[in-house]
């Protein structure tokens, strides 16, 4: 056996050393360095922060426990976004704590966890091979470096360990490589305040913890403020929040607020009060989510402990009656049936498994969706999704930021939301090449329109910008949408209706002041009958939702059916006197500008 066992060691030992040799060509780049703040999953930073990589402010100190101060240097739910054109990734790093737990693997007590995104907006989990000692390595090879539409690489996300504290990290890519970083996304997070089951006790790798799988799912940032242990809805705490911007606050923290923890069943009660009532003034239209305990999988033969988390939601649930009969509102709870984890859930009857995580997530997932309007249907046109598909030409995801930053700053009176069709007829902040901008410019611009069209945009992409804020925060006037012909080669006709009718229901919703017309999708080469057949479904889809239709397509088509070639670059997109047309048609259908009356002529209606 020695033999053997050496010949081992000895192969070990060389293929160690080989890697330590090819990192030598490596870049190292440290997130803490960035220009632009790049660690998302924090709700404090820069100078507000004793540590880069904390959870809570460095005032907090002197006013949490120590506990929960401790924890707070754990680096659960922080995550770094990048984008690299690669086929290895290493990351190295320092921890200062215990690697692994009893119940617990090293893995998920101190590991990091890789996730890329493909053009299409899929998730796609990376393979890192992992190495545990005073440094801590994570080698990703084998990656294939760039999606078949371009060669501008793919989006990453890094999970940071879910239960130890980060001294240094540091993100490798071969010399050649161009690694990007990608600031915090614009969105407001979803802020968790719960125990160490947030924390993501006992996930086996940091993107198994159900926040980070709910982060996902509705790709969003999540603030991840689990305390293990410590998650008491404490008044040091509550107090906090409200310094966090949400989109929703979670109080999930019933575990730690059972009887055998010896806090008063009164006090419970009020502290959940307080902690609704603490949101709600500094925050009163941000929703706040009450969640029951989740149970225990021995409850059904431990009585004992059943009662424990059985008295909890009692008293729950008598805080969110009396809240709500004080008029309390965006109050909402998930109950334990909610959750209905399996008996297969946990490791050890209270901390979840991988499974248990999956189902915490798919539970909130359900809840969130539908305290924030954003439902998903059964096919891709209505399930949301980002794309990069066009990066040679622009970039998706910094458009995006542009365009939240424009709306809130200058806000439209009309929007044109659409494809490359109408991204690069023209407009402001478009990021390419335009092709009608005389049209637009006499037409669009008089009447305060915004080019919110995106390049190889999909219904299911336009569905995820109104999801995340394209829409919110002002009124428009009138929306123009024309979108589904990227759809075409997907999709059937009934599955691209269908997902403009639940598109337009989203816009509906965000802006109800609004006139909406809906553009049928343009005729193209050797699909004008398929298109024409579509848009008689579409202008039914128009008049069940009681929005306008135009069907522009006859001044593109000759009298045979066929489109005029004259009036188009490529056989899809209008040239400039095919936008000309095309401005010609919408004109009619444009919303005037409203005209105040001068002074003068403001006296003589007085008059």
């Amino acid at each position: 056996m020695r033999p053997v066992l050496l010949f081992f060691l000895i192969i070990h030992y060389v293929a160690c050393a080989t890697f330590a040799q090819s990192t030598a060509d490596f870049v190292w780049w440290n997130p803490t360095q960035a220009a632009t703040s790049v660690i998302e999953g924090q709700g404090w930073n820069g100078a507000a922060l004793q540590n880069p990589y904390d959870r809570l402010p460095a005032k907090a100190e002197k006013n949490v426990r120590s506990p929960v101060w401790n924890l707070s240097h754990n680096a659960a739910g922080l995550m770094i976004r990048f984008r690299a054109s690669t086929d290895q990734i290493v990351v190295r790093y320092v921890v200062t704590g215990k690697q692994a737990q009893p119940h617990m693997s090293a893995t998920g007590v101190s590991g990091v966890d890789l996730y890329a995104v493909n053009s299409d907006g899929d998730w796609l989990w990376c393979n890192g091979k992992y190495a545990f000692g005073d440094t801590i390595q994570y080698v990703f090879q084998g990656l294939e470096p760039n999606d078949p539409n371009h060669q501008k690489g793919r989006e990453y996300r890094l999970y940071l360990p879910l239960y130890n504290s980060v001294k240094w990290l540091e993100i490798g890519t071969p010399k050649n490589v161009t690694l990007t970083p990608l600031p915090v996304r614009p969105d407001k997070p979803i802020v968790v305040y719960g125990t160490s089951i947030a924390q993501g006790a006992c996930a086996s790798r940091a993107g198994m913890a159900w926040p980070a799988i709910l982060g996902r799912k509705l790709d969003r940032p999540v603030i991840n403020l689990g305390f293990s242990g410590n998650g008491r809805m404490e008044k040091e705490v509550v107090e906090l929040l409200p310094e966090i911007d949400a989109r929703l606050y979670v109080l999930d923290c019933l575990p730690n607020l059972i009887a055998s923890v010896g806090i008063k069943p009164d006090t419970i009660k009020m502290r959940i009060i307080d902690a609704v009532k603490t949101l709600q003034r500094q925050h009163p239209t941000t929703p706040i989510l009450l969640v029951e305990h989740a149970g225990y999988t021995d409850g059904g033969i431990n009585p004992t402990r059943r009662q424990y988390y059985s008295d909890a939601n009692v008293l729950l649930n008598q805080a969110f009656t009396q809240l709500k009969s004080e008029g309390i509102k965006n109050l909402y709870i998930l109950p334990r049936s909610a959750i209905n984890l399996s008996d297969d859930s946990m490791v050890d009857g209270t901390h979840p498994t991988d499974l248990g995580m999956q189902q915490y997530a798919d539970a909130y997932e359900r809840s969130i969706r539908t305290i924030l309007n954003e439902p998903v249907g059964d096919v891709s046109t209505m399930k949301p999704r980002t794309q990069f598909r066009d990066a040679r030409v622009y970039d998706w995801d910094a458009r995006h930021r542009e365009i939240m930053a424009r709306v809130k700053s200058n806000p439209p009176r009309i929007l044109f939301i659409g494809n490359s069709i109408t991204h690069f007829w023209g407009g402001e902040s478009t990021g390419a090449k335009l092709n009608g901008p005389d049209s637009w410019q006499s037409v669009m611009e008089p009447r305060n329109v915004l080019n919110l069209g995106y390049g190889w945009d999909r219904i299911e992409n336009v569905l995820w910008r109104v999801y995340h804020g394209e829409l919110d925060g002002y009124s428009a006037s009138q929306i123009l949408l024309m979108i589904g012909t990227n759809n075409l080669h997907l999709n059937t006709d009934a599955e691209i209706s269908q997902g403009l009718a639940f598109l337009v229901r989203a816009m509906q919703a965000r802006q109800p002041s609004a006139d909406i017309l809906l553009i049928g999708i343009l005729p193209r080469r050797d699909g004008e009958q398929r298109v024409a057949t579509l848009n008689q479904r579409i202008a039914q889809i128009a008049g069940e939702l009681n929005v306008t239709f135009i069907q522009p397509s006859t001044v593109f088509l000759k009298p045979d059916g066929k489109i005029d070639e004259s009036f188009f670059s490529d056989g899809l997109h209008p040239n400039a006197e095919g936008y000309r047309k095309l401005a010609d048609k919408l004109l009619p259908y444009l919303k005037p500008v409203e005209v105040k009356p001068t002074t003068s002529k403001r006296k003589k209606l007085l008059n």
